[in-house]
């Protein structure tokens, strides 16, 4: 193709020869070009023109508009449907948690009903589902959030309660100071090995060979660490509330004053310093500042071990 452009006031002509390629990508160019220019007008004019309310707009609008409405509405629905099952499946949670909180809290010594509020009634008769609203969901929402907030208060004394019990537990001198050995000498009036005379024996003996363990009936702090003319090598533990425990005739001690020990710690081992026949411990209790049979504290110990081992446990 051949065009001709005159110039009048130069009194010039130039022809341009444009190809087939050329004659293509004008015509791709003028495309995109008209494509833009259609898009350009129709969000000046067209929605301009519905946003002021130009007349014949609002009608076209309204043409164009529901299908577009329509598919919002539809994908609205899907996601309030999805939130709606999400919900169900965090309120059949929240009645497994109440399930294992009232375990937990017979096992606190809780009644779990104090601490629940009681449910309001509810029932009556199906007559048809229908899919939750906006604001049924957010006050669906917003129940279950308090009934959340209710049950992690509850849990938390439930918590604290069982924490206590263990701290007690832990505190009272209730584990075999030598584990597996039996009771040589008894708490209370013996013939002493020494003098051969009636005397006050003041704890537990537990005869075994030189070197076995001592462990720490239970935890405390450790207030005594010394040699003793008569008990030897000797420890004691307060373990609060007026309780203390005695340690004595060890071969090695493994603790030292103002040491925290746990409840099983080994602190020292058996042997037969001070005044004493042969290897073994002496383990006495006192609580405030009185003198106990060991024997109470550690058969307290066992019946409570054989308790839990026979008490049935809930799926």
């Amino acid at each position: 193709m051949h065009i001709i452009i005159t110039d009048g006031w130069l009194a010039k002509s130039q022809a341009m020869h444009l190809t087939g390629i050329r004659l293509v990508g004008l015509g791709v160019l003028a495309s995109l070009l008209l494509m833009l220019t259609s898009v350009t007008a129709y969000h000046w004019v067209f929605l301009e023109g519905v946003r002021q309310g130009w007349p014949g707009f609002s009608s076209v609008a309204r043409i164009v508009a529901p299908k577009r409405a329509e598919t919002s509405a539809l994908y609205m629905r899907e996601n309030l449907d999805a939130m709606a099952r999400k919900l169900g499946e965090m309120q059949a949670r929240m009645m497994q948690i109440d399930s294992l909180g009232e375990r937990v809290a017979g096992l606190a010594g809780l009644n779990p009903e104090e601490f629940k509020p009681a449910p309001a009634g509810a029932g009556g008769v199906l007559v048809g589902g229908r899919s939750l609203s906006m604001d049924a969901l957010n006050s669906a929402m917003d129940d279950l959030s308090q009934l959340t907030g209710s049950r992690v208060d509850w849990l938390t004394v439930v918590e604290s309660r069982l924490f206590d019990q263990q701290m007690q537990r832990n505190l009272v001198p209730t584990q075999e100071p030598v584990l597996g050995a039996r009771v040589g000498s008894p708490f209370g009036f013996r013939i002493d090995p020494i003098t051969g005379k009636s005397a006050l024996h003041t704890g537990l003996d537990f005869p075994a060979d030189t070197g076995t363990p001592i462990f720490a009936a239970a935890g405390g702090v450790v207030i005594v660490q010394d040699e003793h003319h008569a008990y030897g090598n000797m420890i004691e533990v307060d373990h609060g509330n007026n309780l203390i425990t005695r340690y004595a005739h060890a071969s090695r001690v493994f603790v030292k004053k103002g040491d925290i020990i746990k409840r099983g710690q080994k602190i020292a081992e058996v042997g037969s310093t001070g005044r004493s026949t042969g290897p073994h411990l002496h383990f006495e209790v006192w609580v405030a500042g009185v003198v106990q049979d060991p024997r109470r504290f550690l058969n307290a110990g066992e019946n409570l071990a054989a308790a839990e081992l026979r008490a049935p446990r809930k799926p």
